[in-house]
């Protein structure tokens, strides 16, 4: 069968000019809340290395949205510096995307400025903080913050936005009964829990007019016992597809409950704790880490069988992520009647992957999926360790021994 990875797809307003997308993995490279030359060389390289679009991660929609000090958030003084990477993109022939998005309880008031908010009142545990429930009152207006984004998106050149309604930030912690236990409209049943994503979902169209394309990323399951499972998120995708949207997604995994659900494969517990500055969290992490992030073993295209479950109910384009290393592999997902594809750790690992892949039938990604780039993502910047020269020993072994696990 002829391969349609390098054909040109078209997905709402948007073509690309192949089948690859470099998704939605938060960088951390953006000190201040705005973009950086690091940002934009990162993915002016990615786009130099073929791949049909790249997406900038994650953007809060509102202060309150932020998880990190080095996440972007989107208002209009951001809107040049966006401009000249999302030109530059262009200037290489690829498409450019945004994730928009609010992290829900997965923040701390020194980041956010104030109590974190979510679909219910608890503690997060991760951050560690207490956490409130938002009021009815406050929904219409967090969901026009989500339109608002969407035009900012627009002024500063992007092609199209990705909306997270997964991994278990926002919009998510009001799909799942893990997270929401309101007792109001917005609470209960499944109907109920998306009505939150409804209105979300409205201003992202209104915003986005007839020439922004509107993708969302979604759990597939939530990744544990208590969570979302299938029979829930299909009615998703299909309430999703009912509003218009252009693509759809497809991920899993709950960063606060099951976050290498996500990414598959260990944390190393070792590296995150050696770029992190507070002393006490370090440690903490350090005894317990192993605990709160359990491993999750990874094999190539670990979502794909759950995705294809999807396919055959949803008619909109689908968009594949999970454990793509190899042509073999995306040739085959593709084959399998998904539009496009989604990298992230390939493409830290080699920017120039697409290329090759157009070289190389048989080419093969050298990502070990250590998860070292994960590790580091939440002190400092998204790196690949292949590109870090002064590695401490201690780090190097720890990624020896979780390399291709």
């Amino acid at each position: 069968m002829e391969s349609k990875l390098f054909t040109p797809i078209t997905i709402g307003p948007l073509t690309l000019r192949n089948r690859t997308i470099r998704s939605a993995a938060f960088e951390s490279m953006c000190p201040g809340n705005v973009p950086s030359q690091m940002l934009h060389d990162y993915h002016k390289s990615v786009a130099d290395g073929g791949v049909g679009m790249t997406t900038i991660a994650y953007a809060a929609v509102c202060r309150s949205g932020l998880s990190f000090d080095r996440q972007l958030w989107m208002r209009p003084e951001i809107v040049p510096g966006l401009r000249e990477i999302t030109d530059d993109i262009h200037r290489s022939g690829a498409a450019v995307s945004i994730q928009l998005g609010h992290c829900g309880n997965m923040s701390h008031k020194k980041i956010c400025g104030e109590t974190p908010i979510s679909a219910s009142s608890g503690f997060n545990i991760y951050s560690p903080t207490l956490v409130r429930g938002m009021r009815k009152e406050e929904l219409p207006e967090m969901a026009k913050n989500f339109g608002n984004a969407v035009r900012l998106a627009r002024e500063a050149g992007f092609d199209a936005v990705e909306i997270h309604a997964g991994h278990g930030y926002l919009i998510s912690q009001f799909l799942s009964p893990y997270t929401n236990h309101r007792k109001d409209e917005y609470g209960g049943s499944l109907e109920n829990r998306m009505r939150f994503m409804d209105m979300c979902i409205e201003e992202v169209m209104k915003a986005a007019g007839s020439d922004l394309a509107v993708f969302v990323k979604m759990n597939m399951r939530d990744g544990f016992k208590g969570g979302m499972e299938i029979d829930e998120t299909l009615q998703v995708a299909k309430r999703l597809e009912q509003s218009g949207v252009h693509a759809i997604v497809l991920s899993g995994g709950f960063v606060s409950k099951a976050p290498m659900y996500v990414m598959r494969g260990a944390m190393p517990i070792k590296t995150m704790t050696h770029y992190m500055d507070c002393w006490w969290l370090k440690y903490g992490v350090r005894m317990f880490g192993h605990m709160m992030v359990p491993t999750v073993p990874f094999k190539e295209a670990y979502f794909l069988d759950d995705a294809l479950l999807f396919r055959k109910e949803i008619k909109i384009p689908l968009v594949y992520v999970g454990g793509l290393i190899s042509r073999e592999k995306i040739d085959e997902v593709l084959n399998d009647g998904f539009e496009c594809v989604q990298m992230a750790r390939a493409l830290l690992n080699e920017p120039d992957f697409v290329n090759r892949m157009a070289r190389e039938e048989n080419a093969r990604n050298s990502c070990g999926h250590s998860n070292y780039c994960i590790g580091r993502m939440y002190t400092i910047e998204m790196a690949c360790h292949h590109k870090v020269d002064d590695l401490p020993a201690c780090l190097k072994k720890e990624i020896e021994k979780l390399e291709y696990k």
